[in-house]
This record gives C-alpha cells, structure tokens and sequence, in this order.
C-alpha cells in the first residue's frame, strides 16, 4: 500500500498515511495530529537517473576548456566547487572523508592545511608507497 506525505494547513504538522490506489482522491485524508480535514498533498523531490556518459559528458562541458580549470590550484573556494560537482555528477556514494575536505575548500582553506589537519587521507604504507 503506497505511503502519502501530507502537510496539515491548521496545525503545520507533516504526516504520512497508507492509502490504496484505489481510495487515493476518494477516501477524506484527516490529519493526524489534529484531526482536521485542511490538509494538502506534498509532494516528494523526483530524482533523474543520469547515464554514466550523459555525466561524464556534463562535466566535460564545465571544464573542457583551459579556463575552466585556470587558477584552481590558487583558489580553494574554486577547487571545492569543482570538486562538489565532479562528486554530485559521479552518482556514487562519496565517502564521509571527501566530503569534509570539499566542505574545508570551500571555506577558504588550503589543500597543504588540509592535508596537515588530516594527514590519513593521503597515500600511506598500505599502499606499498610510503616510505619507512
């Protein structure tokens, strides 16, 4: 039985109820907190699946020419932004990680304060390419 999100316009309370396809537009949807007839239908966010070559070529279109990608290295804010898209276009889940260095970019700070700040995020000795 499909689930409907509903807002109460009495009390501004969100609610969830089980409906049939069938009762759906026929049955009177009551709030659950208050009980009032005054609600409306929200509507959740639709989400678009995007082709692997349909991301990839969104991307190419961004930073395909040379100024797209002029000065990044000079310009954390910049950088993060590149990067925040490049991970949103990718539609795989990022680890917990990339996030917080695309959130510290964009707040100004720089890739060696970072790396300094969180030195695991590098290559290490598990790589088989650190030294000791």
């Amino acid at each position: 039985m499909p689930s409907y999100d509903y807002t109460c316009l009495e009390c501004r309370q969100r609610f969830d109820i089980f409906l049939t396809y069938a009762e759906y537009g026929t049955r009177p949807v009551a709030c659950s907190h208050c009980g009032s007839r005054n609600v409306r239908r929200r509507l959740n966010r639709v989400r678009l699946a995007k082709s692997e070559d349909s991301r990839i070529e969104s991307l190419a279109g961004d930073f395909s020419g040379p100024s797209a990608l002029a000065g990044l290295e000079n310009d954390p804010r910049a950088m993060g932004r590149m990067m925040r898209k490049m991970g949103n276009e990718l539609g795989e889940e990022m680890p917990p990680e990339f996030g917080e260095v695309v959130d510290r970019l964009e707040k100004g700070q720089s890739p060696e304060e970072i790396e300094k700040d969180l030195p695991d995020l590098g290559l290490g000795d598990e790589t088989g390419m650190g030294g000791e």
